[in-house]
């Protein structure tokens, strides 16, 4: 879980509080403390609000957020580097056109 952990940390860096945040992106803070504790996942709507309100780059916690969806698709998979590596030469390839 790198998402909801970082957002955690920006969150209580600032003193703000799971409901103040909650109330921003108008969910309840129960389902705030869901996606900060990694038990749910945030649109990517959400996350760019999130970045907004916490004053922080967008690029870092949208990174943090696709790679926890990543792992979650590739945990207990027994090709899952071979499946990375895959998809990253496939990648870089797609950014030099």
């Amino acid at each position: 879980m790198f998402f909801g952990e970082r957002i955690r940390e920006l969150r209580e860096s600032q003193g703000l509080l799971q409901r103040q945040l909650a109330a921003n992106l108008e969910i309840d803070t129960p389902m705030f403390s869901k996606i900060e504790r990694g038990e749910r996942k945030a649109k990517r709507e959400q996350v760019l609000k999130i970045a907004e309100i916490l004053k922080a780059s967008e690029q870092e916690l949208l990174a943090l957020w696709l790679a926890d969806q990543i792992k979650e698709i590739v945990t207990d998979e027994d090709q899952a580097l071979q499946a990375l590596k895959i998809a990253q030469k496939d990648i870089n390839q797609a950014n030099t056109k």
